[in-house]
């Protein structure tokens, strides 16, 4: 039958990392070729995999390759092949908490540049990815509540180690330990598609009144041109940078356009050499806060929320380039050529193929070896979806 079936194809060069693919469906048969694995056998090289929806999110079969090498079957248990939807809600994954004695734990480090995270067990993240943490009050004196609740771009530096964009090493903050906590357990998850619409309302962390320079938790998805709003409390310092009230034009909003981009910082026109400091060093003194409060925040102007990019020659269909929350490089959207508004419709769907290990029979999961490979290895795909299933 072909009526309904739908089939896609493609490659990609691994970064080591989970791999997102967009697709206009969500597969339920996927398969997957190593090339760099199956033109150089090696140990632990996977040079092939499968997966069929019936198996299960986040598994597969696969062979793998061992030292000789001698190619064998194996299965992976978690990290396998998955598919998604990123819809109009936002998704998590799994809540990563201390409860009791026995659970995991982590802890937030003051750093003078950035706050670093520290699990028990490996928090199986990777660069890019987006996380919120929650419950982190302690005490009357300990404790980072400040940073609760705000959409933190992740940079991975080890196993059971990351860090995130904030700038902590400040009088009013204190490092956060769960495993310390007296009915305050902490917590954190990742935000599984944290860019359904871009470019995305961004939590400030620094500004750089001499540079123009701004920094955000997260991924700001901005781009050169692009107009932005500010809404800044007054207790962060640089309300000058507010859209409203315009001084000049009475009920006019004052907009700034965005000159130079990167992941996380992004430069806006003007002069603000004369604007009040940024206050990262928010608290309340040597009591950490309990109450709640408006964090600092960037957002996109524009007229048309369609997405798209103007047309300037080369391919006909542009796409807007977009973070996905999976990797520190952008990739390309569904949407054609449009003049650039406030927001690309980032709502996606396809399948993810993960880092898990394979496992060979009654023998442990081979750690050295990853479903996506390894960096810089060229990956082959083909997804399908099926007219007719019969479980």
């Amino acid at each position: 039958m072909a009526e309904y079936s739908k089939m896609a194809k493609g490659h990609f060069t691994s970064t080591g990392g989970a791999q997102v693919i967009n697709l206009p469906f969500q597969p339920d048969r996927i398969e997957m070729t190593n090339f760099t694995a199956t033109a150089t056998p090696a140990n632990h090289g996977i040079p092939f995999a499968w997966w069929d929806v019936s198996m299960g999110q986040g598994t597969g079969l696969g062979f793998v390759n061992n030292a000789t090498p001698v190619t064998t079957t194996g299965q992976f248990l978690t990290g396998g092949f998955s598919t998604f939807a990123a819809g109009q809600l936002l998704q998590f994954g799994p809540t990563y908490q201390y409860t009791n004695s026995g659970n995991p734990t982590f802890s937030i480090s003051q750093h003078a540049t950035a706050p670093v995270v520290t699990t028990s067990v490996a928090h199986g993240l990777t660069s890019g990815n987006v996380v919120i943490f929650e419950n982190l009050y302690q005490t009357a004196t300990t404790g980072m509540v400040q940073i609760a609740g705000v959409p933190f771009t992740v940079t991975v530096t080890g196993a059971t180690t990351f860090t995130i964009n904030w700038n902590t090493n400040q009088s009013t903050y204190a490092a956060f330990d769960s495993s310390t906590s007296t009915g305050h357990a902490g917590s954190w998850k990742q935000v599984l598609y944290p860019y359904l619409y871009c470019p995305n309302q961004a939590v400030i962390t620094a500004i750089n009144t001499t540079t123009n320079v701004i920094t955000t938790a997260a991924a700001h998805n901005f781009v050169v041109g692009q107009e932005v709003a500010f809404r800044i409390p007054t207790i962060w310092g640089t309300t000058q940078l507010n859209s409203l009230p315009n001084i000049v034009i009475p009920g006019s909003p004052g907009y700034y356009y965005v000159t130079a981009v990167t992941q996380n910082t992004f430069t806006v026109s003007g002069n603000l050499t004369a604007f009040t400091a940024y206050n990262s060093n928010f608290g309340g003194g040597a009591v950490i806060p309990t109450g709640a409060w408006t964090f600092p925040q960037v957002v996109p102007v524009g007229d048309l929320n369609t997405g798209g990019v103007p047309y300037s020659g080369g391919a006909l269909y542009p796409s807007p380039l977009v973070y996905s929350g999976y990797g520190n490089t952008q990739v390309p959207t569904i949407n054609g050529p449009a003049i650039q508004g406030a927001f690309v419709n980032n709502t996606s769907q396809g399948f993810i193929i993960g880092a898990g290990n394979i496992k060979v029979g009654a023998a442990g999961a081979d750690t050295s070896s990853h479903l996506v490979g390894a960096a810089e290895d060229v990956i082959y795909w083909v997804a399908y979806y099926d007219d007719l299933s019969m479980n």
